[in-house]
Formats: structure tokens, C-alpha cells, sequence
């Protein structure tokens, strides 16, 4: 445990270098410690977990105890937990041998193994499956692992600095997080604040990100009066500093104003304000509480699809959807509530509906269901048409930043990726 009578032994200036080294601005108290915590132990070889809300620049304290540790020299990688898929995790950290599983033509090195003698950071760590997590652990605790398909146990020197927007706590009392990996990971814990925290900061960055606007798009800069900076400083930024930055570079390119007042102001910042905290990861059980409309509207066109898609299985399943509506009836039962009892004509005897009538009858039933089979897959294709066009608005609004987009959309960053792939919107 760090004391603070340790971290008051840092040399101020240290600190102002590292911050115009790696573009951090703000001389809030929380931040400062971060980063002398940060410089404190990157000499020492313990696993790192730094927290924090989305946006608020966790990326860099990796980089930075990784540049000034006794590993500098060798390589650092960071990979993304929670944009690879659940198929492939384990393949791209361990790696995989040949044919170990349909689509591995060849043998591939896993992080692991490429970032031995240096350090990997695992951004997201809290997304990660179950399954990953326990090899996790058995990485750090022993340095060994074994490659997805293979039989020999590798050995790797890797140290390993994580990062989470998730509150670890929460997740272990749900079971989606290993405490025992937590644990381990959490030998050193960095706490990055969240922008609301950082007081006068926040102008100082918005001044850092409109000089470099100003430069990058050659336009002259923005200036907020004074109305317009005392509601920078009270509004809440759920998004951060990521959030901060896209505002000023918003009001740069669109606002032909200069001088932005309150009113203008107003106009750029969003009417309803997200959650702060850190995010759970919710139980399958329990109910997702949506913080917008929007959300609300993507997640009813996602659950439409869906449920589009289950009732074609139903009918599929059936073995041929020519088949007679009775026969079809009697295989998904109620599901298929368009077809009614009623409609069949209630008879005592066989014999008294004719057979020319009964043919009629049954053809008309079976043009009737393939007629609405046929509105189902053209409502499919419609929803998936919607469902593609939604996300690829949602990317260009973000500038193809897929984190934000899939906060955007209410789904995880693994399931944006999936239909990133599946629609071509790479």
C-alpha cells in the first residue's frame, strides 16, 4: 500500500513532464495522484487494475508505467476485452494450433506469447467470459498457459495492466467476474476521476482541444463567454473527456458564431443526462434500464428482428412449409395464433365435406400461410435493412468509434462487432 507521506516525495516537475508527454491536461488533486501512483510503481513488476467511467483517459496510465518501467524496451500491446468476440478471445490471447477449430488454417501466436518479456494491457477486462477469466488467472499466478488446441504448456513473462468501466464488486456478487482474478489483477489500483470531478480542469482542456482544432482545421477558435463556462463547469459530462473533446470539435466545424454564449451552448449539449456511475454487469433475470428514448427505439427494432426470425424457425421447423396448415398447426400449436380454429369448418362425419371441397378448402389455407411466410421473410429483410442502416448512421455520427457507438445503440461493443461483420460495414 502506498502512503502519501511516499507520493509527496515526487518531484512536481516529473509530473508536468508526463503530462506534456502524453497530452493530459487538469491539475486536480485526484489526477495528480493517479499519476504519481502510476509513476511509483512502474518500476515494480505487480499486476495494475485502473478504473473509471468511459472517456476519461484510462489509456494512458498503461503506456505510462509501462515507458518507465525495466520492460520499456520490450513490446506493450493493447487489446480490447470487450471487441473480440466470445468465439475468438481465448484464440487471440493464447493463440491456437493448426485445425484446432473450423477457420484455423494455420498456427497463430497469441498475445501472450508475442508480448512475452513486455507488458499487455487488457482494456475492458470486466467483459471478459468466465472460461477466459480462469485462464487468466492461471497466466498470472504460474505464467503458463496452453494454446487453444494444443497439449503442451507454454511459459510467458508478461505484465499485465487492466482497465474497467465495470464495477468489479457488483459483477462478483452477480458471478460474472472471478473474485480470485480480481484479486490478482488489483494488486495496485489506479483510480482515474471522472471529468465532473476535476473542477476547473474541464475549461483547461476545452481551451487545450479548441487550440488544437484551430490548428488541425485552420479555422479560428472558439471562445465561451462567461454564462457558457459556468454551465461547462456545473453540467455532469456522463461522457467524459471523450465527450468534451467532441463538443468542442462539434461547436469548431458547425457553430458560425465565435463566441459561444449559453444559448449556443445549449444547443450542442444533450437534453437528458446518462447515468454516471459504473456501469453492472446485469443478470440475465433482470430488467435493462434504459436511460433514453433512443435506446429504447434500437432495442424494440433488435427485439422485432428477433422475434421475426423465431417464428420463421417455428415454420421451418415444421420439415415443409407446404405442408397442409392442419399438419402445420399441429406441430407449433398456439404459436402460430394467425391461423384460428374457427376458420375450419366443425363437422361430425367425415364424409359430409366432399373431397374436391376439402382439397379447396386446404389449398386455400396453404396459399394463405405461404402468403404470410412470405411477409415474414420481406419484414425480415426489412428489419435487417433498418437494423444495418441504423448502425451505420450511428458509426458515422461517432466518426466509426465503436465504443461510443455501442453505448449508443444499448448493446455490447462484441455485438456491434458481430454485425459490423455480418452486414460488410467494415
Amino acid at each position: 500500500m502506498l502512503r502519501n507521506s511516499d507520493l509527496s516525495q515526487m518531484n512536481n516537475p516529473q509530473i508536468q513532464t508526463i503530462k506534456q508527454r502524453y497530452g493530459i491536461a487538469g491539475n486536480c488533486d485526484a489526477l495528480n495522484r493517479a499519476l504519481e501512483v502510476a509513476l511509483k510503481i512502474a518500476p515494480v513488476d505487480l499486476s495494475v487494475l485502473v478504473t473509471g467511467e468511459n472517456g476519461v483517459g484510462k489509456e494512458n496510465f498503461p503506456r505510462i508505467i509501462h515507458d518507465h518501467s525495466l520492460r520499456k524496451t520490450k513490446k506493450f500491446f493493447a487489446v480490447n476485452c470487450g471487441a473480440i468476440p466470445e468465439g475468438t478471445i481465448d484464440s487471440e490471447l493464447f493463440g491456437h494450433e493448426k485445425g484446432a477449430f473450423t477457420g484455423a488454417i494455420e498456427r497463430r501466436e497469441g498475445y501472450f506469447s508475442v508480448a512475452n518479456g513486455g507488458t499487455l494491457f487488457l482494456d475492458e477486462v470486466g467483459e471478459l467470459p468466465l472460461s477466459t477469466q480462469a485462464r487468466l488467472l492461471r497466466v498470472l499466478e504460474t505464467g503458463e498457459y496452453i494454446p487453444v488446441g494444443a497439449s503442451e504448456v507454454k511459459r510467458t513473462d508478461v505484465r499485465i495492466v487492466a482497465a474497467t468501466n465495470v464495477n468489479i464488486e457488483q459483477a462478483i456478487k452477480d458471478g460474472k467476474f472471478r473474485e480470485d482474478l480480481y484479486y490478482r489483477l488489483n494488486s495496485v489500483s489506479i483510480a482515474v476521476p471522472a471529468l465532473r470531478e476535476r473542477g476547473n480542469d474541464i475549461l483547461l482542456l476545452f481551451k487545450k482541444f479548441v487550440l488544437e482544432l484551430s490548428e488541425k482545421y485552420k479555422m479560428p477558435p472558439i471562445r465561451l463567454t462567461q454564462e457558457a463556462q459556468d454551465i461547462i463547469l456545473s453540467y455532469s459530462w456522463p461522457g467524459n473527456v471523450r465527450q468534451l473533446k467532441n463538443l468542442a470539435e462539434n461547436m469548431m466545424v458547425t457553430s458560425e458564431e465565435r463566441e459561444i454564449t449559453d444559448e449556443i451552448l445549449r444547443m450542442y449539449l444533450p437534453v437528458g443526462e446518462r447515468s454516471n456511475q459504473l456501469i453492472t454487469v446485469a443478470n440475465e433475470s433482470s430488467n435493462h434500464s434504459f436511460e433514453n428514448e433512443r435506446e429504447i427505439l434500437y432495442q424494440i427494432l433488435f427485439d422485432l428482428r428477433r422475434d421475426v426470425n423465431e417464428l420463421k424457425s417455428i415454420i421451418n421447423a415444421s420439415g415443409n412449409i407446404n405442408k397442409p396448415a392442419t399438419e402445420v398447426r399441429e406441430h407449433i400449436g398456439s404459436e402460430l395464433t394467425f391461423i384460428r380454429s374457427s376458420e375450419i369448418p366443425q363437422t361430425s362425419s367425415a364424409t359430409q365435406i366432399k373431397d374436391d371441397e376439402r382439397q379447396t378448402f386446404l389449398a386455400a389455407e396453404e396459399v394463405r400461410d405461404n402468403d404470410y411466410i412470405n411477409d415474414a421473410e420481406k419484414q425480415t429483410e426489412s428489419l435487417e435493412s433498418i437494423e444495418k442502416e441504423t448502425i451505420q448512421k450511428a458509426l458515422n455520427y461517432n466518426r466509426g468509434k465503436r465504443k461510443l457507438t455501442a453505448e449508443q445503440l444499448g448493446i455490447s461493443e462484441r455485438t456491434l462487432y458481430r454485425k459490423i461483420k455480418e452486414y460488410g460495414l467494415d
